[in-house]
């Protein structure tokens, strides 16, 4: 009785230090997804306007008749990749599992055939899961930062972009977690290119990042540019690309520090019903033990008497 009041004593202290370190972590996470809150204000005020200058430009009928970007692939090959972004590390809930049901269900959809795809992976859960799994992976990018830059997302989407026009794909979706609210995320896949009129038409109906005022009222076209409007839109197109997927990772980091949080929270909660557990199951025993001694004793006492 002893050796088993002794077990459940290091239980309790045990599942004590790890509710401890649950509860810490719980704190970090919410305060890094405070934190990325605030930026995806910033960056949600500047993605209004690059919208709103390439819708105003769209008035001119410029987007009719583009054609995609330039790639070195032959109709004949044409190719999909998929950038999926994941977490490098784990105890985030089903964040990455989400993730990557969701996406293996997106490429059975549209690329059945193994030899029709690739995977550009940003994150090591996705990147070892495609590994594993016999897939194709051409990229991986381990190591973003918990609240990423503009500038570290640049280098990404500038490799990805050369291997777009050394012909290993035709075509590029973006494949991630989307943050709702703290309680909900949802899986997402954006084309993001060929920079097209069909992929730019539905980015812009998503109505992410766009004032009221944008999607509200009848736009005309309000610039007057130099030397064309033509080149002004090729110049912003790939600053327009830069910016969805610098929104994807920006939107995935948020979604994983929720859903971190949550799984913390989750965890901490657990810690303190098992505590609660062992402690009534502790004085159980210890009143059993006490009552135990106290019949010895009794009995004792009586044969003594006797």
């Amino acid at each position: 009785m002893v050796e088993s009041m002794n077990e459940v004593k290091h239980r309790i202290a045990s599942t004590k230090s790890t509710r401890q370190i649950t509860e810490a972590m719980e704190m970090v996470q919410t305060v890094k997804l405070n934190r990325i809150q605030g930026q995806t204000v910033t960056y949600n005020k500047y993605v209004s306007k690059i919208k709103s200058v390439i819708m105003h430009l769209a008035q001119s009928h410029l987007l009719d008749n583009r054609k995609p970007s330039s790639s070195k692939a032959s109709d004949s090959k044409k190719k999909t990749a998929y950038l999926v972004i994941t977490s490098d590390r784990g105890m985030v809930g089903s964040y990455n599992s989400n993730i990557i049901r969701g996406t293996k269900r997106f490429i059975e959809e549209h690329s059945p055939n193994p030899d029709d795809y690739v995977i550009l992976a940003v994150g090591g859960n996705g990147a070892d899961f495609f590994k594993k799994n016999d897939a194709n992976v051409s990229y991986e990018y381990r190591g973003v930062s918990d609240i990423p830059t503009f500038s570290e997302v640049k280098k990404i989407v500038k490799a990805i972009s050369q291997m777009y026009d050394d012909g290993l794909f035709t075509e590029l979706y973006i494949c991630s977690s989307h943050f709702v609210n703290r309680i909900r995320s949802d899986f997402k896949a954006q084309k993001l290119l060929p920079m097209d009129r069909e992929s730019i038409e539905e980015s812009m109906s998503t109505g992410e990042g766009i004032g009221s005022e944008v999607k509200t009222k009848k736009l005309t076209a309000e610039y007057e540019v130099e030397p064309s409007e033509e080149e002004v839109l090729n110049d912003i197109l790939p600053q327009y690309a830069e910016t969805l997927a610098y929104g994807a990772i920006l939107d995935a980091k948020t979604a994983e520090h929720s859903s971190s949080s949550m799984a913390m929270k989750a965890a901490t909660d657990n810690a303190g019903d098992l505590i609660s557990s062992l402690e009534l199951k502790y004085n159980r025993a210890r009143q059993a033990a006490i009552t135990t001694e106290i019949t010895e004793i009794t009995g004792g006492q009586e044969a003594l008497n006797h």
